[in-house]
């Protein structure tokens, strides 16, 4: 049945009707949408939410500019061959059914890859194909779509987003009209009965009535929105019991000034809207503060070699990274920054941005882009610009590489919340039925004081402050975990695997000796040239113990995970890493830790480690024996177990000779008998273990072993604190169920005296945010306190 309305966006077009499929459209644009949603079977948009669009505007040569390369090439974040990524900025994102339509573009045009929407900032990344497509075809078809991106030409690769103040203007409109209807009540509070005021009351009255309008069709209509929303989702929300409280309150007015019943309640319906925008923007403030707080400080505690002007290598932080500073990014390494390259070639592995596991050649002088990782020999680029972090910690939430969680908490308020408004609604009904029947004058006062005070933010608040502050304060001192659904996890693990080399042993601490055949100084070249190329900790070791200087390129490098190393130089082959890799037998157990070394199928000989371990690493197992199960994975031989057996709990499995793949299939086998696993280890050869694990934590000392298969990256000085980390993340929760109860004591108090009809509707706004700042305050302190023993002096 056609009506007034425009399907798509809602707007009237009794002015320019067009009519599809017994449908009213008001422009073209309009009916374009909706016809590609029906080509693409994507109308189940519209069930998502009633004229879900904005009017799209006439956009035919609004975007030419962005068919010149030196434009796109500064808003892309990424383009290799076909494949580009962008951030866009997109304004009109306001709920699910936007995140729903962005993350489905791939259904409109097949050249869209992926798309990803980071909601709190309206940003989507795009990923797309450039055969036959380009970001102008993209950015047109999302404003044909409705969703227009914002994009400023004064700003290249800059945030363009614009402040959104809309919050402040309600409170502002808000409290205005609060303060003036209270003024104009005042006659009404005191009886004043002099004849000029009676003369004047129903002016009064009146103009109480005008200062409410946009208190609740403008300040308080987000409420309303909610509502709805929930209502047609089939979803019980929050703002439910608060939209009907404005509304009976404002009717209810209405009629009592209408038919000179009295002054309405005008006064508690302004607080009431007022009280309850001051206590939102309160919230979004300190949620803004944590989250700044996060993003300023250096998510990860990674590292990069820059190569300094005299030609020495040193350790930098990413963050210290400069334009112009020449970088040495080794196999398996991520380029942190984009750059140009400056070796001869280069195999950089892009399948972090775009998903696609293919190599991509590069030769001297290409552009490279941050999110790739090396393969093969050791590359020197130069950096373009600084490092970015949240461009970094955008690879780390890729979806490529995101675990299903079960984060039973949230689940858990989500039960709490739509219970707790079935139960508010009912006990709201049947006060207002019992007094009507006992005393209809606080009949209207019991409703809406229950519908107010009985409002669950407390309970949807303790989770994400009590979790988001917990996550602020590890990231501060070295422990930096992905999200919140990490640390929910942490509080429920069983067993804890550990890799040994890089994880319990320290690098660049252990005494090396050869033994073996005289190595010439072509060897040691060699050699020292393919252990720069790896990033293995034993690698990292004997770059630095070898005395050579004469670096060179070999003429093709190998690294099997695990195993050891190829490379070739001249006519000659060399083979370094675990016996049965170079000589093909089997290392006798009880010796130490050693790489063996070949040259053309010759055994030369072979360098031996004297283990030494990480500080704290014997209490550490000994605080965790008492509660979980304990394992080492490592894919050294056997030669350390009888120093680990006198050094460790007597429960400690040890598990050596682990390839990387037959790690992933252990961890496998115990998640199987329904435990849950964390994995901690280097980053590197336990990639695979990392992601298989239920939380993977990776060790970082002064290396780049950033990788998105793991959860959180904790830097190594941090190590012999973990039992204590897991210990605190355990009281987080505990704080949690302290917040419900507090909640739950607060309303049972709460609805006593609104049942009773000794709370009026304003106090009992002013009590509501109150109850959720409180149980902010008490969630940060108390996170703060348990956070005691972690914190770095």
């Amino acid at each position: 049945m056609l009506t007034d309305t425009c399907f798509h966006c809602g707007e009237d077009c009794t002015t320019a009707k067009i009519s599809h499929d017994d449908k009213l459209f008001c422009c073209n644009g309009c009916k374009t949408v909706f016809e590609i949603f029906s080509e693409n079977d994507l109308t189940c948009y519209y069930d998502l939410e009633q004229n879900p669009g904005t009017t799209p505007i006439e956009i035919n040569g609004k975007y030419d500019y962005l068919d010149k390369p030196e434009i796109v090439e500064k808003l892309i974040d990424f383009q290799e061959d076909s494949t580009e990524v962008v951030s866009l900025y997109i304004p009109h994102i306001h709920c699910s059914s936007c995140i729903w339509i962005l993350e489905n573009l791939h259904k409109l045009n097949k050249q869209v890859l992926s798309s990803q929407v980071d909601f709190p900032k309206k940003k989507v990344s795009i990923t797309y194909k450039t055969e036959y497509f380009s970001l102008k075809h993209l950015v047109e078809l999302m404003s044909r779509i409705g969703y227009e991106p914002y994009i400023s030409l004064e700003n290249f690769g800059q945030s363009a987003q614009r402040i959104d103040r809309s919050l402040v203007y309600k409170i502002g409109i808000a409290g205005f009209a609060f303060g003036n209807v209270m003024f104009l009540s005042f006659p009404e509070y005191f009886e004043v009965s002099e004849y000029w005021l009676e003369q004047y009351k129903p002016v009064f009255r009146w103009l109480m009535f005008f200062f409410s309008l946009p208190v609740v069709f403008y300040a308080g209509r987000d409420y309303f929105k909610s509502a709805v929303k929930g209502l047609r989702s089939g979803i019980l929300n929050i703002d439910i019991p608060i939209a009907l409280g404005i509304s009976v309150l404002f009717l209810r007015s209405t009629v009592d000034i209408v038919f000179n019943l009295g002054s309405g309640f005008f006064d508690s319906l302004t607080g009431l809207v007022f009280f309850l925008l001051l206590g939102k923007i309160v919230q979004q403030k300190t949620y803004k503060f944590m989250s700044f707080e996060r993003d300023y400080k250096s998510y990860f505690p990674i590292a990069v070699t820059k190569i300094t002007s005299e030609g020495k290598e040193e350790n930098t932080q990413v963050y210290d990274i400069k334009r112009g500073d020449r970088l040495l990014i080794r196999n398996q390494e991520l380029l942190p920054v984009d750059g140009v390259l400056m070796s001869a070639s280069a195999d950089i592995d892009y399948s972090f941005v775009t998903g696609e596991a293919k190599l991509v050649t590069k030769v001297s002088g290409d552009k490279v882009y941050a999110g790739g990782k090396q393969r093969g020999n050791a590359i020197e680029i130069v950096a373009e610009k600084s490092v970015e972090q949240s461009y970094l910690t955008q690879l780390w939430s890729n979806d490529v590489f995101r675990k299903d969680y079960n984060p039973k908490f949230q689940s858990l308020i989500d039960k709490i919340s739509k219970r707790f408004t079935v139960a508010v609604l009912s006990i709201a009904f049947s006060g207002l039925i019992f007094w009507l029947f006992y005393d209809a004058s606080l009949a209207l006062n019991v409703f809406t004081a229950v519908l107010i005070i009985a409002c669950p933010c407390a309970i949807a608040l303790a989770t994400p402050f009590a979790m988001g502050n917990l996550l602020r304060i590890f990231g501060k001192n070295g422990f930096y975990l992905k999200n919140t659904n990490v640390l929910e996890q942490m509080a429920d693990l069983d067993v804890f695997v550990f890799d040994k080399t890089g994880t319990l042993t320290m690098n660049k601490k252990s005494d090396i000796s050869y033994s073996g055949l005289t190595l010439s100084e072509e060897d040691k070249m060699v050699l020292k040239n393919s252990f720069r190329n790896s990033n293995h900790p034993l690698s990292r070791e004997l770059y630095s113990f070898l005395s050579s200087q004469n670096i060179q390129d070999s003429e093709s490098f190998e690294e099997h995970l695990g195993e050891g190393i190829i490379s070739s130089y001249g006519d000659h082959t060399y083979r370094m890493g675990s016996a049965k890799f170079v000589a093909n037998y089997v290392e006798d157990s009880t010796v130490s830790t050693g790489v063996h070394v070949s040259k053309d199928e010759s055994y030369l000989g072979k360098f031996e480690f004297d283990t030494i371990y990480r500080t704290g690493m014997e209490p550490l197992f000994q605080s965790l024996d008492n509660h979980y199960k304990l394992i080492i994975l490592s894919g050294d031989n056997e030669g350390e177990r009888p120093v680990l057996t006198k050094m460790l709990p007597k429960t400690t499995q040890m598990f050596f000779n682990q390839k990387p793949d037959s790690k992933m299939r252990l961890i496998e086998k115990i998640q199987s008998e329904n435990q849950h696993v964390a994995m901690v280890g280097d980053g590197l050869n336990d990639a695979g273990a990392l992601k298989q694990a239920d939380i993977g934590i990776a060790i970082s000392e002064n290396v780049n072993v950033f990788s998105p298969a793991c959860d959180a990256i904790m830097d190594a000085s941090e190590f012999y604190k973990l039992d204590k980390y897991v210990e605190i993340t355990k009281k987080g929760i505990q704080i949690i169920k302290f917040g419900f109860m507090f909640s739950f004591l607060y309303n049972v108090v709460g609805l006593y005296f609104a049942l009773t009809g000794q709370l009026q509707p304003v106090i009992a706004a002013i009590l509501m945010p109150l109850s959720s700042i409180s149980i902010v305050i008490f969630t940060t302190l108390a996170t703060q306190y348990i956070s005691k023993p972690i914190v770095n002096k």
